[in-house]
């Protein structure tokens, strides 16, 4: 395949769900693996790169694009440096619409944010953000994730309790979610190691 083209493919790629990913990061998750997933790597691949996200600094929607772009340029057989751009590309394809969206938006919308047109586009747009988080979730709810209880029933069965119970921990008990990912992190490193 020709390098200029794996680029192009991921600015455009990225680019279109930067423009539609609503929601934030965990919105675009699911638009993320539509269109990675299995054209560029594995889901095995994907969901390491949705726990690597997770664990790292920033927003999951960029982290997730920045490691995508250098797993499609790696698996596509570019070397570090290539793999690095391909990282590059991807972010920044993911963060301009909303660069450029922002930066109308801000002159509009103190103009007109008060207009039942603009209330009416709102309330439309919170259904669908509900609608691609609960999305998101339920495409990692995979066999990856939690393994099946025919395959490997004590994996499936921690997997299982580690999900409610950090449910649980950060919805009924404000757990930090910094320490429920430490703390599930150790879990699964005592109990499935």
């Amino acid at each position: 395949m020709d390098i200029a083209l794996i680029y192009l493919e991921l600015f455009w790629t990225f680019f279109l769900i930067g423009l539609f990913g609503f929601g934030g990061g965990y919105g675009m998750l699911s638009l993320i693996q539509t269109k990675v997933v299995p054209a560029w790597m594995t889901t095995s691949q994907f969901t390491d790169i949705v726990a690597i996200s997770q664990m790292t600094p920033g927003p999951i929607g960029i982290n997730s694009a920045t490691y995508c772009g250098y797993m499609a340029c790696h698996n596509a057989g570019l070397g570090t440096s290539m793999s690095v751009l391909g990282s590059f590309v991807a972010t920044f394809a993911l963060v301009l619409p909303s660069l450029i969206l922002m930066i109308i938006i801000a002159k509009l919308f103190i103009k007109y944010m008060n207009t039942p047109t603009v209330q009416s586009v709102f309330s439309g747009l919170r259904p669908a953000v509900v609608g691609l988080l609960a999305a998101a979730t339920l495409l990692l709810c995979n066999s990856e994730n939690f393994s099946t209880p025919k395959t490997d029933a004590w994996q499936f069965s921690i997997s299982v309790a580690l999900f409610v119970a950090t449910f649980v921990g950060t919805k009924v008990y404000q757990v930090n979610p910094i320490k429920m990912i430490v703390m599930a992190g150790f879990a699964g490193l005592l109990l499935l190691y």
